[in-house]
């Protein structure tokens, strides 16, 4: 079958890439959309991950591999043929400690796909258990549900917050998460605003009635209760801590993403000094649940399908790829098989 693969010089289009060989509980799923997110190209060139890259889908389950003396859950697993579905990339061991304690994001035998341990979903076929499995809703189209993993990290970024009042929340990085965090809490009685860098991406704050300027103009001034870096880059996080009021609160919701930056030096560290001078509180945010993704697309609490910068075929993914790592690209989605509505 066709997939994209990375190896020591980047990325390729495959085509014979070996079909997915289901473990008991597994689905094997036909992708009809997959979305090329920043994680996927960070991983470029390195020996260290799966071959097949791709974390972000829609798709259609096509078989189950049943697991021996669970007929009941055999009977249930085998009603999801044919359903269209998102996932959660990530596969955690459940038994561990932190599974037991419903922190299965954090699982340290954890495999992720297309990032850890798993190939991705950028291929005809992919394999990834019916306990990561959530059925699309009707009423959402596939250029939506491709959305759900960002959108339930937004989601779960400010459930972080727990927003009261009115408070001044600037949101650093104009890229999907940045976009998907700043419309989420806008609707949770908060004031934000986008910094960024891309005058495109400003059109889509105007038309969401979020306010956006770019990173440039902005003060120093101490003054925002929360900063919501999503940038995942050194600049980023300085900036944050020379925005947030003593003993506001930084929120980090991405990983290293050169791509997302505010233009400063990242070859070195972050200096960190204003955070404890300023008794600053500064939070990790990682992956949400997929389900509350997909149900706040569902809900059109967040709009999507103005961020979709461009399409292209698996045919195409080399040039998809290619777009994707410009800045000005918002998302860049693949099409692998026919969308259903």
């Amino acid at each position: 079958m066709r997939a994209v693969i990375r190896n020591s010089s980047g990325f390729s289009l495959s085509p014979d890439v070996a079909a997915p060989a289901p473990q008991p509980g597994d689905a094997v799923i036909a992708p009809s959309r997959v979305g090329i997110a920043s994680p996927d190209l960070a991983m470029s060139g390195r020996a260290d991950v799966p071959s097949v890259i791709g974390h972000e889908f829609v798709g259609v389950v096509e078989s189950i591999a049943p697991i021996a003396g669970r007929d009941e859950w055999n009977k249930v697993a085998a009603a999801m043929v044919g359903k269209r579905v998102v996932g959660s990339p990530v596969v955690a061991c459940g038994a561990c400690e932190l599974c037991k304690r419903g922190l299965s994001q954090h699982c340290p035998t954890r495999r992720v796909l297309g990032l850890r341990g798993l190939n991705g979903c950028l291929a005809e076929r992919f394999a990834l258990p019916v306990a990561n499995l959530v059925e699309v809703p009707k009423g959402v189209h596939d250029d939506q549900a491709v959305f759900a993993n960002a959108a339930a990290a937004a989601v779960h970024a400010a459930h972080m917050l727990r927003i009261e009042g009115k408070p001044y929340v600037t949101v650093l990085g104009d890229g999907v998460m940045g976009l998907l965090c700043a419309q989420v809490m806008a609707r949770l009685n908060a004031s934000v605003r986008v910094l960024g860098t891309q005058p495109a991406k400003f059109m889509l704050c105007e038309k969401w009635g979020i306010k956006h300027r770019h990173v440039a103009e902005v003060g120093r001034r101490q003054d925002q209760d929360v900063v919501v870096d999503c940038t995942g880059s050194a600049s980023g996080m300085e900036l944050a801590l020379q925005l947030v009021r003593p003993r506001g609160k930084v929120l980090l919701k991405a990983g290293p993403s050169p791509m997302t930056g505010l233009g400063g030096d990242e070859k070195r560290g972050a200096d960190l000094s204003l955070a404890a001078t300023n008794e600053i509180e500064i939070v990790g945010s990682g992956a949400g649940r997929i389900g509350e993704g997909l149900s706040a697309l569902a809900r059109n609490t967040v709009e999507v399908l103005s961020m979709i910068s461009s399409r292209f075929r698996l045919s195409d993914a080399m040039a998809a790829l290619k777009l994707a790592a410009l800045p000005e690209a918002v998302k860049v989605i693949v099409e692998v098989g026919d969308g259903k509505k």
